[in-house]
C-alpha cells in the first residue's frame, strides 16, 4: 500500500496518538475523558481530518466482534446470577492443604474460567475471593492475586471467547473453535504448569514462612467460633413452674365455688369454654396451614431456582458444543444470550444493565481509528521493513516476530495490536497452515504479553483496582511487584509456546 498524502499521513498520525494516548493512560491531566471517549475522539477526528470518509468509517466497525463480545458477556451475567463463580471460588478453600496448595488452585481455576468466560470477567468475581482467602488464613495477598491475574491471562489464549484479541482473531482468520482450542490448548496446559511453578519458587519461602501462624490464627478462630457458639447460640428448653400448696388451695376453692354456681351460670361458662376451645382449635389449624403454605412455597421456591440454574448451565453448555461444532461464532453466542433471557422470565433490563457498554463503545471508536491510521500507509511501510526478518518458517523470524509483538502489545495494548499486525502477519505466511499457526502465535503471544506488567491488560488493572477497593481486608499490588515477576514469568511462557503451538 502506498504512503497517503502528507497532510492526511501527519493528520492520521496526530490522531492515532491521541488515542493512544488517552487508551494507555485514561487520565492524563490535559485530557482525562477516559478510554471509551478517548477512542470516539479518535475517531471523530480521523473523520474530520478526512482521513478516512463516514462512509469507511461504519464500514470499519465489525459487527461480528461486537455480537460475540456481548452474547458472551451476557452469558457470564446470567451464569454469575446461577452462582457458577461462586462454585468456582469454593473450590479455592475446600479442603485447601496449606498455602501452595492454594496457589496452585488459584491458578487453575483462573485459567479455567478465564478461558470459558473471559479472562476480564473471572477477575472481577474472583479478585475479592481470593483475597479474603487470603486475609484469612494470614497469607500475604500479592502471590496470590498475581497467580489470579496471570494465570487468567494465559488461560484467556486457549480459546477464541477467552479474550478480546482473540474475538478478533477468530472473526478474521475464521479458524473454527476447535482448530483454535487444540492449537493453543499445549501451550496453555505447560504455560499455565511453568507459571505456577515460578510463582512457588519465588514465594516458596514467604509462604512457608506463614505456615506456623496460619496453623495458630486457625487455633485462634477455633476457639473464638466455640466461645460465640456458646454465648450466642444457647439452647433454652421450656420449664413448667414449680406447683406450692398455695396454689393447690386456691385451685380447690375455685372448683368448690364453681360447684356451687354450677345450676346458675354452668350452662353459660360451658358455651363459652367451648367457643374458646373451638377459637383455639381453628387459630392452631390456620397457624398449621400457614406454616405448612409457607413450606410449600419455600419448597417451590427452591426447586424453581433448581430448575433454572441447572437451564442456565445447559443453554451455556450447548453454546460451547456449537462452538465446537463450527457454526457462526457470534450469532451463537447472541442465541445463547437470548435464550437465558427468554428462560429467565422477567424484565431483562437488570441483567442487560450490567453489560459493559462502555467497551463496546471503545471497540467502535477503536476500529475506525486504526482503520484510518492503516489507510496512512504507516504501518504497512514499516511491516514492509520489517517482514523479511519475521518469518515464521525459521526459528529466528518466529523469535523476531514474538519480540515485536510482546512490545507492541505493551505500547499500543493487544488488541491494537492485533488489528494492525493480524492480516500483515497472516499474509506474509506461506500456505494454510502456515497462516494458521501465525494467527494462532499473535493470539498466544499478544495475549501472554499481558502479563509483562501491570499496564499490559485490562485484568492486571481489573485484579488491581478490585483489591484495592475491597472495604475490610484491602491490598494494593504495585507496579513493581507485578513487573519483578511478571517479566521473567512472561519471557518463559512466551518462548515455550513458540515451541509447542501447530
Amino acid at each position: 500500500m502506498a504512503m497517503a498524502p502528507v497532510i492526511k499521513l501527519v493528520l492520521g498520525s496526530i490522531a492515532f496518538a491521541i488515542f493512544w494516548v488517552l487508551a494507555v493512560f485514561p487520565s492524563v491531566p490535559f485530557l482525562p475523558i477516559g478510554r471509551t471517549a478517548g477512542s470516539l475522539f479518535g475517531a471523530m477526528l480521523m473523520v474530520i481530518f478526512q482521513v478516512i470518509t463516514p462512509e469507511q468509517a461504519y464500514a470499519a466497525i465489525d459487527l461480528p466482534i461486537l455480537g460475540l463480545l456481548f452474547g458472551t458477556m451476557v452469558v457470564s451475567i446470567y451464569l454469575e446470577r446461577a452462582d457458577m463463580f461462586k462454585y468456582l471460588g469454593t473450590l479455592l478453600s475446600w479442603k485447601s492443604k496449606g498455602p501452595k496448595d492454594l496457589l496452585c488452585r488459584v491458578c487453575l481455576v483462573s485459567a479455567v474460567s478465564s478461558a470459558l468466560f473471559t479472562n476480564d470477567t473471572s477477575c472481577v468475581v474472583l479478585t475479592e475471593f481470593v483475597l479474603k482467602i487470603a486475609r484469612q488464613k494470614n497469607l500475604p495477598p500479592h502471590p496470590f492475586l498475581l497467580a489470579l491475574a496471570t494465570s487468567a491471562n494465559i488461560g484467556s489464549s486457549a480459546t477464541p471467547i477467552g479474550n478480546p484479541q482473540n474475538l478478533v482473531i477468530a472473526v478474521q482468520s475464521k479458524i473454527p473453535f476447535w482448530e483454535f482450542l487444540l492449537g493453543v490448548f499445549p501451550a496453555m496446559i505447560v504455560g499455565i504448569t511453568v507459571n505456577a511453578m515460578l510463582l512457588l519458587g519465588m514465594y516458596w519461602r514467604l509462604l512457608s514462612d506463614h505456615k506456623e501462624d496460619e496453623e495458630e490464627v486457625q487455633d485462634a478462630d477455633s476457639e473464638l467460633v466455640a466461645e460465640e457458639d456458646v454465648t450466642s447460640h444457647r439452647f433454652s428448653p421450656a420449664t413448667f413452674s414449680p406447683v406450692t400448696s398455695e396454689d393447690s388451695n386456691l385451685r380447690m376453692d375455685a372448683a368448690e365455688t364453681l360447684r356451687n354456681r354450677a345450676g346458675s351460670v354452668g350452662e353459660n361458662e360451658l358455651i363459652s369454654c367451648n367457643s374458646n376451645a373451638s377459637r383455639e382449635q381453628q387459630t392452631d389449624a390456620e397457624s398449621q396451614g400457614e406454616r405448612n403454605n409457607t413450606n410449600n412455597i419455600f419448597q417451590t421456591k427452591r426447586w424453581r431456582r433448581v430448575l433454572w440454574k441447572s437451564s442456565v448451565y445447559l443453554i451455556t453448555l450447548g453454546m460451547l458444543i456449537s462452538l465446537l461444532m463450527g457454526l457462526n461464532m457470534s450469532w451463537t453466542a447472541i442465541t445463547a444470550a437470548l435464550a437465558l433471557v427468554v428462560l429467565d422470565f422477567k424484565d431483562a433490563r437488570p441483567s442487560l444493565e450490567k453489560v459493559s457498554y462502555s467497551l463496546l463503545i471503545f471497540f467502535c471508536g477503536m476500529f475506525i481509528t486504526v482503520d484510518g491510521f492503516n489507510k496512512t500507509g504507516i504501518p504497512t511501510a514499516l511491516w514492509d521493513l520489517m517482514e523479511p526478518y519475521a518469518k515464521i518458517d525459521q526459528a529466528k523470524g518466529t523469535a523476531v516476530l514474538a519480540v515485536v509483538i510482546l512490545v507492541l502489545s505493551n505500547v499500543a495494548s493487544n488488541v491494537p495490536t492485533v488489528l494492525l499486525l493480524g492480516a500483515r502477519v497472516a499474509a506474509s505466511a506461506m500456505g494454510r497452515e502456515e497462516e494458521k499457526k501465525a494467527w494462532l502465535l499473535l493470539a498466544w503471544v499478544s495475549t501472554v504479553a499481558g502479563n509483562l506488567t501491570l499496564l499490559g491488560s485490562a485484568a492486571n488493572l481489573i485484579v488491581c483496582e478490585q483489591a484495592r477497593r475491597a472495604v475490610s481486608h484491602g491490598y494494593t499490588l504495585t507496579f513493581t511487584k507485578h513487573l519483578k515477576f511478571g517479566l521473567p514469568s512472561t519471557l518463559i511462557v512466551t518462548a515455550i509456546g513458540l515451541f509447542l503451538i501447530k
